[in-house]
């Protein structure tokens, strides 16, 4: 079974405040597939993540089409809380992010069966902070 790897990073100056996503996409061997950054205005940065992870499911989708259904990806993310709670370990207490969880949630079951998510330290997510920082800073 074909593994990407997707880095993904949230970020808001202010918490909340300007915001923005990185999405950072590997083959298993490490080779660069895709980078994605956008800019999501104020936010955040539990809205970013989740944002973050949103985008990143949609830009598999488009790459791979069908094929997410056979293929494993692996997301790490550097915001625990919302590895957790997009992996059911803990309960979503602002209400802003149920609408989000429910999108992800729903993607990973039709389309991305085979998916792991898991939090690294920023340091091992520093090609998607990079993208995150950029998306805010315009560049």
């Amino acid at each position: 079974m074909e593994k990407v790897i997707t880095y993904t990073s949230g970020k808001a100056l202010g918490n909340p405040g300007a915001a923005g996503v990185g999405v950072y996409i590997t083959s298993a061997d490490g080779a660069v597939v895709q980078e994605v950054k956008k800019a999501i205005g104020n936010a955040d940065t539990n809205f970013a993540a989740y944002y973050a992870v949103m985008l990143a499911l949609n830009t598999l989708k488009q790459i791979y089409g069908a094929a997410t259904n056979t293929m494993h990806f692996e997301f790490l993310l550097d915001n625990e809380l919302v590895k957790k709670q997009l992996n059911s370990e803990y309960q979503i207490h602002e209400p802003g992010l149920v609408p989000m969880f429910i999108e992800i949630h729903n993607q990973r079951v039709v389309d991305f069966p085979n998916t792991t998510i898991t939090h690294v330290a920023p340091a091992q997510n520093k090609e998607a902070n990079r993208l995150a920082s950029g998306a805010i800073a315009g560049k």
